[in-house]
């Protein structure tokens, strides 16, 4: 081909893709008051949890200190279970994409 015919080639490439120009619309949040019911013994958990952080633990001696440490490091364990979701490492993931790949 000649030089004029891909130069002729490459105007009609660069014109004919063009950006697409997009705006983006501002909707107001919409606010969720409660968007999953929270048992009560979670949102008892959760109220100690924002007690404990409200203290003045300014006058504690150590050992108070380390007993509030404790239980905070309980409270935030059982919050952990308290999920009831799945969580799957990447590790889990790619061996699952593996094995489908394999058997498909």
């Amino acid at each position: 081909m000649k030089k004029s015919n891909y130069l002729l080639m490459t105007m009609v490439l660069l014109l004919s893709i063009s950006p697409a120009n997009v705006f983006a619309t501002i909707k107001a949040p919409e606010i969720i008051e409660n968007p999953k019911e929270v048992p009560i013994e979670v949102q008892a958990m959760y109220n100690r949890l924002n007690e404990i952080k409200a203290m003045d633990r300014s006058n504690l001696n150590s050992i108070q200190k380390k007993v509030l440490r404790n239980e905070v490091k309980t409270i935030k364990a059982e919050l952990r279970t308290t999920n009831n979701g799945v969580y799957l490492s990447i590790g889990a993931i790619i061996i699952i994409i593996l094995l489908l790949i394999l058997i498909l």
